[in-house]
């Protein structure tokens, strides 16, 4: 989007982003391709699967599987989106449970750690940052209620 953007830009922007949401709910292979850029990165990638560190809709996939491995019934409640210049930013509630080990990686690409199911729900606040060009998303961000997730899971106890 422009530095100065318009009514049309911002709506795209949003539109954009919610349908990234969903995706992440549904995977859909040609919305994948209409929305996420070919070259699109994913700055959170560092700890997720070496085949989500690649660039666009295939590494979209990878994050796509490794998190639905884990978790079931996956949802993202949007809160506010908010776009200006070439970002658009969505503050979001994550839900789900937890069916399957989650693992976590190391910037080497092995495993780091492996949190064993719980069966339990979780709901945490994330903020997502998308960078909009070309019509598509071209890169991510996040800010996550990781610790809150922990403690919700039974992964780690307060205190």
């Amino acid at each position: 989007m422009p530095e100065s953007s318009t009514r049309s830009d911002i709506d795209l922007a949003h539109d954009l982003a919610i349908r990234d949401f969903r995706l992440m709910e549904t995977w859909d292979d040609a919305e994948a391709s209409a929305i996420i850029a070919p070259t699109m990165r994913n700055d959170e990638a560092m700890t997720e699967p070496p085949a989500a560190r690649q660039p666009g809709p295939a590494g979209a996939r990878a994050t796509y599987d490794w998190l639905h491995s884990a978790y079931a019934d996956l949802h993202w409640t949007i809160h506010q989106l908010v776009a200006e210049g070439d970002w658009v930013v969505a503050q979001t509630t994550m839900s789900g449970r937890q069916t399957g080990p989650f693992t976590v990686f190391a910037p080497d690409g092995e495993v780091g750690q492996v949190f064993p199911a719980t069966g339990r729900e979780f709901a945490v606040s994330q903020t997502h940052w998308f960078r909009v060009a070309g019509g598509q998303l071209v890169e991510h961000r996040a800010d996550r209620d990781d610790l809150g997730q922990a403690l919700q899971l039974g992964w780690m106890t307060p205190g």
